[in-house]
This record gives C-alpha cells, structure tokens and sequence, in this order.
C-alpha cells in the first residue's frame, strides 16, 4: 500500500491525525512548502526498494532537470561476413 502523495504543511497541520493514520497504514507522504518537497511522513519500517520518491525525501538524490528521455538508438547493423582487418583497412583508409 505504498502511495506517494504530496500534501501541503497546511493541510499536514489541519489534518495531522488523519495523515499519521495513513502512514500507520503504510503510506508515504511527502510534505510540501510552496510546492518544494521537505519532508516525509511514512510508517517506521520501509517496505521493498526505495523509490525515486524516497531518495529525494531523503535527500540522496536530486530530481532530474529534464524528465524527457533520450530517443532510442538502433544498433549499427555490421555484416558478418566482413572481417575485422579489412573494416579497420577501410577506415584508416588507404
């Protein structure tokens, strides 16, 4: 039951009980000020691998700048048939 939800400090500070039911039952909460994680909120034994979320929270890792991933690249097709002597003659050239 691992969720990450990102609350607000207001909303921590008017919902506190509520929030730290959650994170009895096993939920992470990442706590926010002006949108900026700070803290996190979550039950005392972690379960399964840290996330991403995680390493932030902990401050062990930053978020990315960009989130876009690199296209993917096709691996050059090489003819088997050629041997390495003669692709090395061809590219130091003559």
């Amino acid at each position: 039951m691992e969720a990450h939800n990102h609350i607000g400090v207001r909303d921590l500070r008017a919902e506190l009980a509520t929030y730290l039911k959650r994170a009895e039952a096993g939920d992470r909460l990442i706590v926010t000020v002006d949108g900026r994680p700070i803290a996190q909120i979550g039950p005392l034994e972690p379960s399964g691998e840290p996330t991403l979320e995680d390493l932030i929270a902990l401050g062990l890792v930053k978020r990315p700048k960009n989130e876009t991933k690199p296209p993917k690249v096709q691996p050059a097709q090489t003819p088997i048939d050629i041997s390495i002597d003669r692709i090395i003659k061809e590219l130091r050239g003559p």
